[in-house]
């Protein structure tokens, strides 16, 4: 039996959980709060409350490793990540969920593993030094690690219906290009990369069919029968718009998955389109 430990086991926790389980493998899965706790217990997943940022003792040993827990919300450099590889104990195998942000904008370019990172915000730099720190690790402690450059992640119970009558997008001809990936689909690239993935590689996730933005939204409201948010131009987003949101905008770039496929990836859903359909199937609602 392989011993999984999911450090940060939310919803993609539970997902690659659940998979796992279905192995016959012992899956911990570390959490914050009891209430998460007992979200796992519910699913079979034996939970471990910590908290991240004081962790006093060692974590339990595992023949695979995932890390899910994102940094902390400030700072260039991942200050939790550090704390917590003071105290894991050398993994055979760890995957390590990142973000498609350490890119940076490409101006709608196609960008893939050999394309160096240039992250432009905070939040993306914390991100690319978990990813420097990881590979270090695995280097002093023998471990396999490889990462997972992720595009946004939608899915049952991550759809931005509540949003809708209150988000204004840009307009499409303006619009920067994104990539996203449905959690199962993520789930089950997390599971091919830990069981095929080379030591010290990185692999892209997304779908087949990078798009924008306001194409996501305007296919969910279209989804769920709802009118579709209005849109302004880039100039008017500038004046308008929060700082946190413009810096999603300020990138674009479209991410090749062809490494990952040669691991023998399938996706589930190659386009949002199959993807919102399965969305609203689960969640028991008619188009």
């Amino acid at each position: 039996m392989t011993a999984v430990l999911i450090i940060g086991c939310g919803d993609i926790g539970r997902r690659v959980a659940r998979l796992h389980r279905a192995r016959g493998d012992r899956v911990i899965g570390v959490v914050r709060s009891d209430t998460s706790a007992r979200l796992l217990v519910h699913e079979g997943i034996e939970p471990l409350v910590l908290d991240l940022d004081h962790i006093a003792s060692a974590l339990p040993a595992a023949d695979l490793v995932y890390h899910f827990a994102p940094p902390q919300p400030d700072g260039t450099t991942d200050a939790r990540t550090r704390a917590l590889l003071d105290q894991l104990p050398p993994a055979p195998r760890l995957v390590y969920i990142s973000t498609s942000g350490v890119y940076g904008d490409r101006d709608g370019a196609w960008v893939d593993e050999t394309t160096p990172p240039r992250p432009q915000t905070d939040r993306a730099r914390r991100r690319l030094d978990a990813e420097q720190q990881l590979l270090a690790y695995g280097g002093r402690a023998g471990s396999a690690v490889m990462i997972l450059r992720v595009g946004g992640i939608y899915g049952p119970g991550r759809l931005p219906v509540d949003r809708l009558d209150q988000v204004t997008v840009i307009c499409p001809e303006e619009a920067p290009y994104t990539n996203r990936i449905h959690a199962d689909d993520l789930a089950m690239m997390c599971m091919l990369v830990s069981d095929k993935g080379t030591a010290g590689n990185v692999y892209n996730v997304a779908d087949d069919s990078p798009s924008t933005m306001t194409d996501y939204f305007y296919q969910v409201a279209d989804a769920i029968g709802k009118p579709r948010p209005p849109c302004v131009t880039m100039e008017d987003a500038r004046r308008t718009f929060t700082p946190a949101m413009l810096s999603y905008l300020s990138e674009s770039r479209r991410m090749t998955t062809a490494k990952i496929k040669s691991l023998g990836a399938r996706l589930r859903y190659p386009d949002l389109r199959s993807g919102l359909a399965a969305c609203l199937t689960e969640r028991g609602t008619s188009r």
